[in-house]
């Protein structure tokens, strides 16, 4: 529906205006360019050289028993296997691992699909992410933060418990772009998140400052380190899942 003016009104509100148009003007054109440049910085996918994705389900879940998620990269398919381990006869341990990095546009995307294909409800999400992508800044990892939290959030509905897993340390040689600085401000950028949030938080970082001589390659731990990484991984979980359990 279109709204027409009559010349006497056009003529009051241009009188009104008259003092105030070049400052109007230059405020409008200001908006405009602010609008213009946050268009212009709509998130983009930077690719690594190798893209990924690994999924695991149970091969025969428990009705009766929770539905735990591991979400993360090649850190949580590392200590996966033991998470599994500790966890069996109290949930249905799920993994998915990707290299897709906060800041990329794919990764809810991903993460919606994940769930699509499981139809499963998650009790915990046990989550991590940003040990990839190092091709973003750290102020787009913050800027996109939020919105992956919420992502994970829908995958447990009111009812479930969210644990992040903060991103462990890397060796000094480490070639890919990782780097213990980079790494710290993520995690600060991380946990000044999930924290405000209420989000339990598993220090694996602080766990693997303790065992540096347990590296397999620059980034990843040996199955010294792993098992070690996938108890502190299924303790918190264990802890979670009895919370729930309490106030049910």
């Amino acid at each position: 529906m279109r709204t027409y003016l009559t010349n006497s009104a056009v003529s009051s509100i241009t009188a009104f205006l008259g003092f105030r148009a070049p400052r109007m003007l230059f405020i409008l054109l200001l908006v405009t360019e602010i609008t213009v440049a946050c268009l212009a910085q709509k998130p983009v996918s930077i690719p690594e050289d190798i893209e990924w994705t690994w999924e695991v389900r149970p091969p025969h879940p428990n009705p009766q028993l929770p539905n735990v998620l591991l979400l993360g990269d090649s850190i949580s398919r590392n200590y996966f296997p033991q998470a599994t381990k500790d966890l069996a006869g109290i949930a249905n341990v799920y993994l998915m691992a990707s290299s897709t990095s906060v800041g990329d546009p794919r990764l809810p995307h991903q993460i919606a699909e994940f769930a699509a294909l499981e139809k499963v409800r998650f009790r915990v999400v046990h989550f991590n992410n940003g040990m990839h992508g190092w091709g973003y800044s750290e102020a787009q990892y913050q800027a996109a933060f939020r919105s992956f939290l919420n992502t994970v959030r829908d995958l447990v509905g009111k009812h479930g418990t969210l644990i992040w897993a903060t991103i462990t340390p890397v060796r000094p040689d480490s070639s890919n772009g990782a780097t213990n600085p980079r790494i710290e401000q993520r995690n600060a950028i991380a946990l000044s998140v999930v924290k405000a949030a209420g989000i339990t938080v598993d220090d694996q970082h602080a766990l693997m400052m303790q065992h540096r001589d347990l590296y397999e390659d620059s980034i990843h731990f040996n199955p010294a380190g792993a098992i070690i990484q996938g108890d502190q991984a299924a303790a918190t979980i264990r802890h979670a899942l009895r919370l729930i359990a309490q106030n049910e």
